[in-house]
C-alpha cells in the first residue's frame, strides 16, 4: 500500500519528534498559557496596588494612542476597551512566540545539538527585550517597574516550558 506524498512525511515527523500533535496548535496553546500567566501576574500586582487593570490600560494607551497627551502615565484612566484590545494583541504576540518555540522544539527533537542554541536564543531574546524597553519605553518603565516585567516574562517562560516539556517528554538537549 502506498501513502500519499506528505502523509508519510507527516507520520515520520511525528515519530521523530515523539509528538502526536500539530506544532501550530501547540504554539497557540503555549502562547495562551504564556499570555494568561503574564496577564494574571500583572492583574495580581495591580490589584495589590489598588488599581486593577492598570498595566494593560497603560500599555494599551501607549500602544494605541501614540502621541496622545498624557500628563503622566500614572494618571491614565482605566479603559476597559483599551484593556480588551491590548489583551487581544498581547495574546496574538504570545501565540506567535509559542508557534516559533514549537517549531524550534521540533527542530531540536530532530537534532539535539540545536537545543542549546535555542536556550541561548531565549536568554538573548529576554535580555534584548529588557534593553529595548529601557531604551525606547522609558516612560512605561517609570509606570511599570522593569523587575515586574522581567518576573512576568520569566513566569510566562516557565509556564510555556512546562507545557512544552509535557508535550515533548523525550526531548534531549545537548550543548
Amino acid at each position: 500500500m502506498t501513502m500519499q506524498p506528505g502523509v508519510a512525511d507527516s507520520a515520520e515527523a511525528k515519530r521523530e519528534t515523539g509528538s502526536r500533535s500539530d506544532p501550530y496548535l501547540d504554539g497557540i496553546v503555549a502562547g495562551t498559557i504564556g499570555a494568561g500567566t503574564v496577564a494574571l501576574w500583572f492583574f495580581i500586582l495591580d490589584a495589590l496596588k489598588g488599581r486593577p487593570l492598570y498595566t494593560p490600560s497603560v500599555l494599551g494607551s501607549v500602544l494605541f494612542r501614540p502621541g496622545g497627551t498624557f500628563p503622566s502615565l500614572e494618571t491614565i484612566p482605566i479603559s476597559f476597551k483599551i484593556v480588551l484590545v491590548y489583551t487581544w494583541v498581547h495574546w496574538l504576540v504570545f501565540c506567535v512566540i509559542g508557534g516559533a518555540a514549537s517549531l524550534l522544539l521540533r527542530a531540536a527533537a530532530r537534532n539535539p545539538d540545536v537545543g542549546f542554541g535555542i536556550l541561548l536564543f531565549f536568554a538573548i531574546f529576554e535580555f534584548g527585550f529588557l534593553v529595548g524597553a529601557m531604551l525606547f519605553a522609558e516612560a512605561i518603565l517609570r509606570a511599570i517597574a522593569w523587575q515586574e516585567i522581567l518576573l512576568g516574562n520569566l513566569f510566562a517562560a516557565v509556564a510555556m516550558a512546562g507545557y512544552f516539556w509535557r508535550r515533548h517528554p523525550n526531548l534531549v538537549i545537548r550543548p
